[in-house]
């Protein structure tokens, strides 16, 4: 998501904000958090953001939707959409083989398992959250590829946005 502002620009990982806000070790144990802990969690973390979006062009690196053991989340409900008032929503999205076999290289993270026929189930579901999000907002939607060693190609394509 962009929020322009022509100062400067900046991007801030929603999920760190969040993470900083809820007081724990792990990112992954955020979407295993009661749902009213989470949705506390989101309104503070976009006040933030939404305040850094005063003074700077805020790139806002999030999720469209989290898959949680009660179902997918919104990355960015209402009340998110709300505080922030993005102007483009950009899905970067890769192909759903690759990003499991990214996954499966990964100890970083504590993932749930997710085929590539689940990833891109999720995709789909993150590709209607995002014109939703714009309907919402007035914002413009955009889907830039992350090709497998083409990085560069997808941040052009970003910067382009600018």
């Amino acid at each position: 998501m962009l929020k322009r502002n022509e100062t400067k620009a900046h991007c801030v990982n929603f999920g760190d904000v969040m993470l900083d806000a809820a007081r724990i070790k792990h990112r992954d144990e955020l979407r295993k958090m009661p749902q009213d802990k989470q949705v506390e969690i989101q309104k503070n973390a976009a006040a933030k953001i939404a305040d850094m979006a005063k003074k700077e062009t805020i790139f806002v690196d999030t999720h469209c939707t989290i898959r949680t053991p009660s179902g997918y989340l919104t990355g960015l409900p209402e009340w998110v959409l709300r505080a922030l008032k993005p102007n483009v929503i950009v899905l970067i999205e890769a192909d759903p083989a690759e990003i499991a076999k990214r996954r499966e290289t990964d100890s970083s993270r504590d993932r749930d398992a997710e085929t590539k026929d689940e990833i891109a189930v999720h995709q789909e579901i993150n590709r209607a959250a995002a014109i939703s999000y714009c309907m919402l907002t007035g914002a413009t939607a955009k889907i830039i590829k992350n090709r497998q060693n083409k990085l560069l190609d997808a941040v052009k394509e970003l910067v382009e946005l600018i």
